[in-house]
């Protein structure tokens, strides 16, 4: 039953994008379908938007479309056999539409267009060279998602089952499952970046592979003998893109017949040594930088550290610097079995949630609008926040502000009781929302670590909601929008009556 329903999605999703052969890549990360299209043009997106599973739509550089964990894997699969069906069967170039699918009320559907407007001025603020950079080391991580959510339950369920005291002989079994994927995910970081970077990617993975050799306990640098795994996932990464560089090197100098035996020879030996004797020294130093730096920014600053982040990071995500984090979870993780980051950020989706509710009773008479956020809302308590941000907050400027408020006041509270000594972490990224208590880890019991994640999502939905509802409106907003859209406006003969209903202007600022 549930193979078919994936399939119905993905069939009404491939004619609405142009058919098989407007497809040019098939990928997905933890929440969407990222689609390389030959021409954008082809895409309906008001029928894509009104697909009943489609969360939400994220133009690129790939073309996003937000399905939702877990949906997302399952039905990627059909869209892919459905690709490579109809590039047997249809002729090149043809599409279908489905004009029929174009249900959404007016002024969703103008919503929807100035979020695609701020989407795309975004897109082109964000194409800088550094930000292009820390995109491309965000998917070096990303894939390894999936790997750290499963390691990251099985550890918190080992540890429940300890601390009960129950089945003691499965424990070490447990253990042993949790811990091997992070024990080696230095090499699995090292194979990403070299295919992300253009290299082979099992030339990154043996150069990443050099720092967590038990055998490099034997080797001294400056007086200092190295630890297996000093420099974690930033080492890693850092071999395998000076790999790539010497490959790359190699490929221009070295003659062809000799391609074969030199440049993989030669490409390990510099960076293995260059890792060895320099760059695992440097990058342990900045791995434990970070780790005392996140421990004592929550223990002497929590609170406000917490309003800085959890106010900052829907900002965050609009200028694209929230892909710099990534790395540093992963290094929290590494070096203390969670991050201390995630639950605080997290408080942004709760604020998102809030706010989401306020527009919902604010607009009691816009059944356009409450009918997109009725659909988002589920998504969004589950940490998916793409299809209200895009589709309700930022296009109508304010509440974007007062959602970022309500994340403010969210992660407040959960960096308060950080700096009490009760931390709050995460043994994951990815998940958020309610979807993140599984991945819940900390200093405390288990039952307090869960309390003060709630209480923290608590906080930040009802400061989002007060916030909206108190202030997230002017009054020309809601003359404006808290309409019908499917009822005409009422012609006068006054000569200053409207000649259509007031909205929005799609060139308004998101902090309008």
């Amino acid at each position: 039953m549930s193979d078919d329903k994936n399939h119905v999605t993905a069939a009404a999703v491939l004619p609405l994008v142009g058919g098989a052969d407007n497809i040019t890549s098939i990928a997905h990360c933890m929440t969407r379908l990222r689609l390389g299209l030959r021409d954008r043009s082809l895409v309906d997106r008001t029928a894509l938007q009104a697909v009943p599973a489609v969360l939400g739509v994220v133009e690129d550089d790939t073309y996003q479309i937000v399905l939702g964990p877990g949906a997302v894997a399952r039905i990627t699969q059909a869209f892919e056999r459905l690709v490579a069906e109809q590039r047997s069967a249809t002729p090149a170039g043809a599409t279908t539409t489905d004009t029929t699918a174009m249900t959404a009320a007016t002024t969703a559907e103008e919503l929807a267009a100035q979020g695609a407007a701020l989407r795309a001025a975004r897109k082109r603020k964000n194409a800088t060279p550094v930000k292009l950079l820390l995109r491309r080391i965000a998917d070096v991580f990303v894939p390894l998602i999936p790997a750290l959510i499963g390691a990251g339950i099985i550890a918190g369920v080992n540890g429940l089952l300890v601390n009960l005291g129950w089945l003691p002989g499965i424990s070490p079994a447990l253990t042993a499952i949790a811990s091997g994927f992070m024990s080696l995910i230095a090499v699995f970081v090292g194979y990403n970046t070299a295919k992300e970077f253009g290299g082979t990617p099992v030339l990154g993975g043996a150069a990443a592979a050099v720092i967590v050799y038990a055998g490099v306990a034997h080797v001294s640098v400056l007086g200092q003998t190295l630890s297996p795994g000093q420099g974690g996932v930033l080492g890693a990464l850092a071999a395998a893109a000076l790999a790539v560089r010497v490959e790359k090197q190699c490929r221009r100098f070295v003659p062809e017949s000799l391609d074969v035996l030199l440049t993989p020879t030669l490409t390990l030996l510099v960076t293995g040594l260059v890792t060895l004797f320099g760059l695992m020294f440097v990058a342990g130093e900045v791995s434990t930088g970070i780790g005392t730096g996140a421990t004592w920014l929550l223990a002497h600053g929590g609170a406000f550290a917490g309003l800085l982040l959890g106010g900052l990071f829907l900002p965050l995500v609009m200028l694209g610097l929230h892909q710099a984090l990534i790395p540093i979870h992963t290094t929290l993780i590494e070096q203390q079995g969670y991050t201390v980051l995630l639950p605080i950020l997290a408080m942004a989706g709760a604020g998102q949630v809030g706010c989401a509710i306020a527009v919902l009773l604010r607009l009691r008479r816009n059944s356009s609008i409450r009918a997109t956020i009725r659909s988002a809302l589920p998504a969004g308590l589950l940490g998916v926040g793409e299809p209200l941000i895009y589709g309700v907050s930022l296009p109508l400027g304010r509440p974007f502000v007062t959602a970022c408020v309500g994340g403010a006041a969210g992660g407040s509270f959960v960096g308060f009781f950080n700096m009490l000594g009760a931390t709050v972490g995460a043994t994951a990224i990815g998940p958020s929302g309610w979807a993140l208590f599984p991945l819940l880890k900390g200093n405390e019991n288990p039952g307090t670590t869960v309390l003060i994640y709630a209480g923290g999502l608590a906080v930040g939905y009802a400061a989002g909601f007060l916030a909206t509802y108190f202030f997230g409106f002017t009054r020309e907003m809601l003359t404006g929008l808290d309409t019908d859209p499917a009822t005409p406006p009422t012609a006068t003969p006054t000569a200053t009556a409207p000649a259509e209903p007031a909205t929005t202007p799609a060139t308004a600022p998101p902090t309008g």
